[in-house]
């Protein structure tokens, strides 16, 4: 396991724990997006913390019953159930555990702000307690700027970062992630182009990756069909290894 999974001062007694007693439970990461697809962006990571013995889940606020996509299929039911068939095609493919599904509806999660009387929402109230569940390690998550600006994942970012702000921050304390695309960097494509970037003196973890880990995160975009054609699929991931990535996933710690 690597240091950037749990911090610097988790790394050395966490090793410890995994590699000294074979009966200690493995480490738990929890990325937890909005959309079937989300999770490309850190692929190599995800792929690399599993390769190192981590029991990663990804857990989506919605299925993408919105599309839009380049399928046929209609917005609703069939198309969520399609595109959770791609997300779990995209886990097998990294090497993770199953991915769970919230079930909140695709472009409605500014909804979630808060409930009605005031107290937490649903979406909120319900990662609280997955959190609780798993005592993961370290949660990757959207930054506050969601990527592109996107609301569903601003609003997973605010939500995901209160929880563990409350967490009493002993050394168990998850540790929470931001994928941070270095400025710069963005490759010359007109559709990322409003992506947004990050200071380099910001980003203080970096996930390197391997041939294979790579390989895999290939694999992960290819099952993502409704969501982009064959050519978009094949050429992501080669792209994000030569611009973004550059060998390895960046990161920003959500707190010092």
């Amino acid at each position: 396991m690597r240091c950037w999974l749990t911090g610097s001062a988790l790394c050395a007694s966490m090793l410890m724990s995994v590699v000294g007693n074979a009966q200690e439970k493995a480490p738990t990461m929890l990325a937890i997006f909005a959309h079937p697809d989300d999770e490309l962006v850190v692929a190599p990571a995800l792929a690399d913390a599993a390769a190192d013995g981590v029991e990663v889940t990804v857990i989506y606020a919605t299925s993408g019953d919105a599309g839009p996509g380049v399928s046929d299929y209609e917005k609703g039911p069939e198309l969520a159930a399609t595109r959770e068939a791609e997300a779990r095609c995209s886990s097998r493919a990294l090497g993770l555990k199953d991915p769970l599904f919230l079930g909140y509806g695709d472009g409605t999660l500014w909804q979630q702000a808060q409930s009605k009387e005031g107290a937490a929402s649903p979406l909120e109230t319900e990662l609280s307690a997955l959190i609780e569940s798993y005592r993961p390690a370290s949660i990757i998550t959207w930054g506050p700027d969601g990527g592109y600006g996107h609301a569903d994942h601003r609003m997973v970012s605010a939500l995901v970062t209160e929880i563990v702000q409350r967490t009493d921050h002993d050394p168990t304390a998850p540790l929470l992630l931001f994928p941070a695309i270095e400025n710069g960097t963005l490759p010359p494509v007109p559709e990322m182009q409003r992506w947004a970037t990050t200071d380099p003196k910001l980003i203080n973890a970096r996930a390197e990756y391997d041939d294979a880990e790579l390989a895999r995160a290939a694999e992960a975009a290819n099952c993502h069909a409704t969501q982009f054609d064959a050519a978009t699929r094949a050429a992501m991931v080669p792209l994000f290894d030569q611009s973004i990535w550059g060998g390895a996933v960046k990161f920003r710690r959500a707190f010092p």
